[in-house]
């Protein structure tokens, strides 16, 4: 099935979000949105509220719309939330130890891919795709679904410090390389203690980044 305007113009303004080509407090237009994805004004709107609803836009009537900056407070409260969740399902989804590692290794891959080619918004999606399928695997669904809501921020969150270092994303990987390999060795203890310090390093990359 084809993507509809809508769509369009949805994927174009939050992939340039994402990858900092609207930097948060940029303001921006119906029309040159129209212009840039070549879709009337309509379907720009409705992305727009779209966007809105998932926290990356504030709609200002008859002016467009503002890239909603991630603060400071706000990558704090996020990465407390991430925290919390992470740490109750690290032990859980360890229990599938090598079954959880298959599902992982494509991830990991990915961001290999990723890092080798610059490309640092694949690289975060990848990142935040793989830590979503360990808080899935735990098997909370109301969890789960509360996770997933924080993850484009968190992407943006990501994006931005991988951005001010990529030696960054060879941290990351070496982190999620040894979180696969604890799991395929049945390590549970390690996998936790190997997550609590992969969480660690996205807090001290966030505060650096701000």
């Amino acid at each position: 099935m084809s993507a509809t305007a809508s769509d369009r113009a949805y994927d174009h303004v939050k992939h340039a979000i994402l990858d900092g080509s609207f930097a948060g407090g940029a303001l921006l237009t119906e029309g040159e949105i129209a212009d840039a994805v070549g879709v009337s004004r309509t379907p720009v709107r409705e992305a727009m509220l779209r966007l809105q609803v998932e926290g990356m836009l504030r709609l200002y009537p008859k002016k467009g719309a503002m890239v909603v900056p991630v603060t400071a407070a706000e990558a704090d409260a996020l990465l407390e939330a991430r925290s919390l969740v992470e740490s109750w399902a690290a032990p859980r989804a360890a229990a599938r130890g090598a079954e959880l590692a298959d599902e992982l290794e494509p991830y990991l891959t990915q961001m290999r891919e990723h890092r080798e080619s610059g490309y640092v918004t694949g690289f975060s999606e990848a990142d935040r795709t793989f830590h979503e399928r360990i808080v899935a695997t735990a098997g909370n669904d109301i969890l789960t679904r509360l996770y997933r809501s924080l993850r484009e921020r968190q992407i943006c969150i990501s994006a931005a410090a991988m951005r001010l270092s990529t030696e960054r994303m060879d941290i990351a990987i070496a982190d999620h390389t040894n979180l696969v390999e604890l799991l395929r060795d049945g390590d549970v203890a390690g996998f936790v203690a190997m997550s609590e310090e992969h969480l660690r390093h996205a807090v001290d990359n966030s505060r650096s980044s701000h």
